[in-house]
Parts: structure tokens; C-alpha cells; sequence
């Protein structure tokens, strides 16, 4: 196999006979349930995977409900037919969000609800595809910006949100310590704002000690976790805030293990927007040349950063409100997802049932299903030889 900076400057066929060498013997070295069978370690860097992640889908507002968990906001539990679903759709990995906190007794993470992720990690992982476990929002613990409820965190990380969390992923990655190289945990969300800490310093400093912390943590449980891919998170999971100067890498002992996480929900009144604020106008559309260029401006800078750091990116959410044009929103999609795969960067849809339907047939919406065949189509165009 070429090593992960060669991988890339190889003729199309090339790589993609790589990348199936790659996925053939991930298949074979899954082929007992890891559930039953400790895995052995298989060395996979960050660079291969993120070539071989391809596209990705949340389950979003399902496990990491806060309210009834699984059930609470409206979808179903999950099933083994909705994961293969999603592999039979063109899906690689599937982030699989969780609220801990909200459900821990005393500390401790409930024995029920980390068998069930671990089921729905096997299912996805049996499936062929990458899972990705986290410590989603839950309420908003780790960097609160509700201060009622969590006086000593509010935009901090408290001591005790750091013996919470600490606490946390070693349980969490002692139980899956056995689990393949398919699965990759990644350390929190979106709560990365730290600005009660008193300066913009602080914050990225703050977030640094974060991000050490779940490394550090992770590879002290030892077995696979001692190698086993890591996804750090991005300031606020912000383009233009991680690839700022201020913004400070942790360090792994382990060479090409890390990924890094931000978010795509770009621009705002388009995809976020469903009626006009005080501070802007909400957008219908999507889709001209200023629009275009913003998308470029934004993943260049996200590739420069990457290519100077040596670390592939995941883009850990990325969706727009189904409040739009129908074309517009395909458009969008598409062009997001083409435009991360062409930088080698991993866009993962984040879907709460809306794209995905959760109940059979598990259907798609026209403009997932746009999206998939656009960038199918580019795929396809890519891997064809120079002569043709």
C-alpha cells in the first residue's frame, strides 16, 4: 500500500485499486461480529480512511435525544434494516450523536444505553461503513451557554466538566477497546466556544486542553484505542475560527491518526433561515456566482489548512432546511459534497429523518437523491482512464 502522500498523486484506477484492497481486508477483518470476537489491530491512517469514508449520514435527533432517549423527537428506534439501508443508498460512515450525560447515574454511563450504541456500531460496521461516535450537545454541558443550569460552565470548561469528561471517555472507550478500526470516536460537538475564560487566548487554549484530553484519555484505555483514528474538534467547529491563527493543534504520540471536525452550514440565511431577522434576510435560493464562489473561498481554506497540517477533514454536519426551493436545496447538497470529496474531506449529511426517511422503504428525498447521483456522476467521471 503507498503511504497516505503518495496515495493521492496515483492515476485514478490506481487508487481506487487501492481503496479496495483497503475496504477487502477491513471487510475480512470484520467478518465475525465484533461484538463477539476482539479485533485486531489493522493499520488504517487518516488519509486512507478519509479517501475511503466517501459520503456519510447522521442519525441525528434519535440517540442523542435529551428528552426520551432514541424516541423523544419524533423518530423511531433504530434498526439493522435502516443501517444497511444506508449502505445500499452509497453511504461510507454514519455518525451515530449521543447524549451521555443526560442518562448517567452518578457519573457512571448507563449499562443498557452503551449496549445499545454498541449494537448500533456493530450494525453500521458489519454493514461495511465507518461509525463515528461522539459526545453530541446533551444539553450542553461541556461549554454551556445556559448558566442556570450550569452555573460553573457557563462558556468555560470547568473542573467539573473536565472530571466529567475524562470520566466519560474512558468509559466510553474501554467498552469499545475491542472494536475494529472502522469505528472512530470524536470528541464533542459543536460546544467550543469557551469565551468566559476571560480573552479569545484562553478560549483556544481552552479547546486545545479539550482536544488533548480526549486524545490522551482515549489512548490511555490502551488495546485498539492505543491507534485508533480520533476526530478533534474545530473552534465553534468553524471554518474560518480553525484555520485562524490563533487556533492551536493538539498533539497525538500516534503519526496520522487524527482527523479534524467542522461543520458546513453556509450561507446561513439559506440554509438556516426560515423567516427574515432583525440582523438579515432570509434566503430562498441558492446558486449564483457569488454564492458559488463563497463555497470555493470556504473549502480552499479548509484544504490549505489541512494540506499545511497533514490532517483530513470531517465535515461532521452539513444540511440545509427543507423550508427551501426543492432545486435550490439539490443544488446546495450537491454542490457541498462534490466540493468536499474533490479536497478529500468527509461531508456528512446531518439528517433528523427528514432526507432519510426512518420507517421502510427508507426512502430519500428528491434532492438527497439528486445529490448522491451528482456526485456518483463526478466519481465516476474521475475514475474513467485518461484516454476515454
Amino acid at each position: 500500500m503507498p503511504n497516505s502522500l503518495s496515495f493521492f498523486r496515483l492515476p485514478p484506477r490506481l487508487r481506487a485499486f487501492f481503496s479496495g484492497v483497503l475496504m477487502l481486508s477491513l471487510t475480512l477483518a470484520a467478518g465475525a461480529s465484533a461484538a463477539q470476537v476482539p479485533q485486531a489491530p489493522i493499520e488504517i491512517d487518516a488519509w486512507t480512511a478519509a479517501e475511503a469514508m466517501g459520503i456519510g449520514v447522521n442519525l441525528g435527533n434519535t440517540l442523542d435525544n435529551t428528552t426520551t432517549w432514541e424516541i423523544g423527537w419524533g423518530n423511531p428506534p433504530v434498526t439493522k434494516e435502516l443501517v444497511q439501508s444506508l449502505k445500499a443508498h452509497g453511504f461510507q460512515v454514519v455518525r451515530v450523536p449521543v447524549a451521555w450525560d443526560t442518562y448517567a447515574h452518578n457519573g457512571r454511563i448507563d449499562r443498557d444505553k452503551i449496549k445499545h450504541v454498541a449494537q448500533v456500531v456493530d450494525w453500521i460496521t458489519d454493514a461495511g461503513m465507518f461509525a463515528v461516535v461522539n459526545i453530541h450537545w446533551d444539553g450542553g454541558w461541556i461549554d454551556s451557554d445556559d448558566q442556570k443550569k450550569f452555573p460553573k460552565t457557563y462558556h468555560t470548561f470547568s473542573p467539573e466538566a473536565e472530571q466529567k469528561f475524562k470520566s466519560y471517555w474512558t468509559q466510553i472507550a474501554t467498552y469499545f477497546r475491542d472494536r475494529g478500526p472502522k469505528l472512530i470516536f470524536e470528541g464533542l460537538n459543536e460546544e467550543s466556544d469557551f469565551s468566559g475564560t476571560g480573552s479569545e487566548r484562553n478560549a483556544f487554549q481552552t479547546l486545545a486542553r479539550v482536544n488533548q484530553l480526549f486524545i490522551d484519555t482515549v489512548r490511555a484505555t490502551g488495546g485498539n484505542n492505543a491507534r485508533r483514528l480520533l476526530i478533534i474538534a474545530g473552534y465553534q467547529t468553524n471554518i474560518d475560527k480553525t484555520t485562524s491563527s490563533n487556533y492551536i493543534l493538539a498533539k497525538d504520540n500516534v503519526p496520522n491518526k487524527l482527523l479534524m471536525s467542522v461543520h458546513y452550514y453556509t450561507p446561513w440565511p439559506f440554509v438556516g433561515m426560515e423567516h427574515d431577522e432583525s440582523w438579515g434576510k432570509m434566503a430562498s435560493t441558492w446558486g449564483d456566482a457569488r454564492d458559488r464562489a463563497e463555497l470555493k473561498e470556504q473549502m480552499d481554506k479548509m484544504e490549505a489548512w489541512s494540506k499545511k497540517n497533514d490532517i483530513p477533514v470531517f465535515i461532521g454536519e452539513f444540511g440545509a432546511t427543507n423550508k427551501k426551493e426543492a432545486r435550490s436545496r439539490a443544488k446546495w447538497m450537491a454542490s457541498v459534497a462534490i466540493s468536499a470529496r474533490a479536497r478529500v474531506m468527509v461531508p456528512v449529511l446531518w439528517d433528523i429523518g427528514l432526507d432519510v426517511s426512518r420507517t421502510p422503504p427508507y426512502t430519500l428525498t428528491p434532492e438527497l437523491t439528486f445529490a448522491l447521483q451528482q456526485l456518483q456522476k463526478v466519481n465516476s467521471e474521475n475514475a474513467r482512464p485518461a484516454s476515454q
